[in-house]
């Protein structure tokens, strides 16, 4: 139920994201999801990929530092009030959100969206979403090779 995720560092600068995606698109690597944050001096994109193990070679090959963490995807509806229903289920539980990024209309259910998730415990995470139902994507739902060599 955990999905791999490829963190990038990247320098705040005119060209690196570029540099990352047009290694990854030139190596066959389909990107499933994408975020980015930054600060004054870097960036931390955030992304699942079609082949992890493959992504995070030719990143380090690029000498951009990278490194694989488990994220927890869930699919949820895409009406007001849905994300709130799933937060308060870790209102209580000493569970953490660390962060967390959305995709919308994904897929052939333009009425789902999908909540990607890194927790502080993703185990107890995931123990507290299927007793309450929610439903969680695999590896197999993004399309991606589920291994890390």
């Amino acid at each position: 139920m955990k999905l791999k995720q490829l963190s990038v560092f990247l320098e705040n600068s005119p060209g690196r994201l570029y540099e990352a995606t047009n290694a990854l698109g030139l190596a066959g690597i389909n990107l499933r999801s994408l975020s980015i944050c930054d600060t004054m001096e870097f960036g931390v994109l955030r992304i699942l990929v079609s082949d992890v193990a493959l992504a995070r070679r030719v990143i380090m090959e690029k000498q951009l530092p990278a490194r694989v963490d488990d994220v927890v995807a869930v699919e949820i509806d895409d009406v007001p009030g849905s994300l709130a229903k799933v937060l308060y289920l870790f209102k209580e539980s000493q569970v953490n959100i660390e962060y967390m990024y959305a995709l919308a209309g994904t897929g052939g259910s333009s009425d789902k969206a999908v909540m990607v998730f890194r927790f502080s415990e993703n185990d107890r995470a995931i123990e507290i979403l299927l007793e309450n139902n929610i439903k969680l994507l695999d590896a197999k739902d993004f399309g991606i090779v589920d291994t890390v060599r």
